[in-house]
């Protein structure tokens, strides 16, 4: 990924970058685009604020749920090599979860397994009360389950935490390794990703690396915070994954093509697990041919998408995870412009980005 876009498109893609970024609520953003033509990264704005360092592209960041991209596709993996099925339900692996019998790992992957989420109010209560906090992955799933089941198995889509972490789990489970150690085995290693890293307990950040800023609260706060040493455990196999642009742009091309990491049937069966027109599949959104997943942790928020129309990746990193625009529910600043649609700041240049490329991606509505 060494040759330049041509130089047209870059300054398109620059222009675009700028003025999306201007309305996003973030200090600072990196943005990368690789296609058949070529690559093009950069970067806008503040690592720190405080001190005034200027984001670089070689900066690492949280990486939120694009972390669930990951372990969907490390079972995948596994079912691959005949170590497991899709079908199997999750009392073969995990006891005590309401409906286990009836679970299979697809409904977990596809988000319609009905078991609820672990954000309860006594789990946030005590996260954003001590952002410290180290939780066990046995530990999230009981405030998961202790919440559940929301729906029957299958009924309906619930996009769920939980369900992730129990993944993870069937992945140590059935191998008998620790979860990073299989994602080094089955996809950072393949792929040359030397940047990536999967954080259980310490909430160091390998250098460089930005401050990001959050108005994630149980209170109504008005003035973000510095998220960027809080806790990841409570992401684990759903969200703690931290990684750099160039090793993102490298994984966004094989997560949506499976070259490198998964046979082509296998890749296949991902595919065709969306539901149409847009929709979420194995660990994996598609909406209008773009595949790939946002990502949002306390301080950070990641767009990843590859447009099969093009063989085009874009990849989009900032240290902000305050929506703004015309948003009802979403805590945002007070200056907040309110004659734009709502929007996390990943997804606000991620969108501008594919307007300059030619095939607008358009969002789910945010609130």
């Amino acid at each position: 990924m060494t040759s330049a876009l041509p130089a047209s498109l870059v300054t398109s893609l620059n222009d675009a970058a700028q003025s999306s970024f201007k309305a996003a609520a973030a200090p600072g953003a990196i943005v990368g685009v690789h296609s058949p033509q070529g690559t093009w990264t950069s970067a806008y704005g503040l690592a720190d604020p405080t001190n005034g360092t200027p984001m670089t592209t070689d900066m690492h960041m949280r990486i939120g749920s694009v972390t669930k991209t990951f372990t969907g596709t490390l079972i995948l993996q596994l079912a691959q090599e005949g170590k497991l099925s899709l079908n199997d339900t999750i009392d073969k692996y995990y006891p005590g979860i309401p409906n286990g019998n009836k679970i299979t790992l697809t409904m977990l992957a596809n988000m319609t397994s009905g078991i609820s989420s672990y954000f309860t109010p006594k789990f946030l209560d005590q996260y954003f009360g001590h952002p410290d906090t180290v939780f066990t992955p046995d530990e999230l799933v009981a405030d998961g389950v202790a919440a559940s089941p929301i729906f029957d198995p299958g009924a309906k889509f619930n996009y769920s935490n939980t369900n992730t972490i129990l993944l993870g789990k069937v992945i140590e489970k059935v191998t008998g390794q620790p979860f990073q150690d299989v994602l080094q085995q089955g996809i950072l290693g393949p792929l040359g990703m030397t940047n990536t890293s999967f954080p259980t307990v310490s909430p160091a950040i390998p250098a460089p690396y930005p401050q990001g800023y959050t108005l994630q609260s149980t209170t109504k706060i008005t003035q973000p915070v510095n998220a960027t040493n809080w806790s990841p455990s409570f992401g684990w196999s759903a969200g703690a994954i931290i990684s750099t642009l160039q090793d993102l742009l490298v994984y966004d091309q094989a997560v949506a093509t499976g070259q490198g990491i998964l046979s082509p049937a296998t890749q296949t069966q991902r595919l065709d697990s969306f539901p149409a027109p847009a929709g979420y599949g194995l660990a994996l959104g598609c909406i209008d041919g773009w595949i790939g997943h946002t990502g949002e942790l306390p301080g950070f928020n990641t767009a990843l998408y590859y447009d099969t129309t093009s063989a085009t990746s874009v990849v989009v990193l900032v240290n902000s995870d305050i929506p703004s625009g015309n948003c009802s529910e979403s805590p945002t600043l007070i200056d907040n412009p309110s004659d734009i649609p709502c929007s996390s700041p990943a997804t606000r240049v991620f969108v501008a980005l594919s307007k300059a490329l030619g095939h607008q991606f358009e969002p789910l509505p945010a609130k």
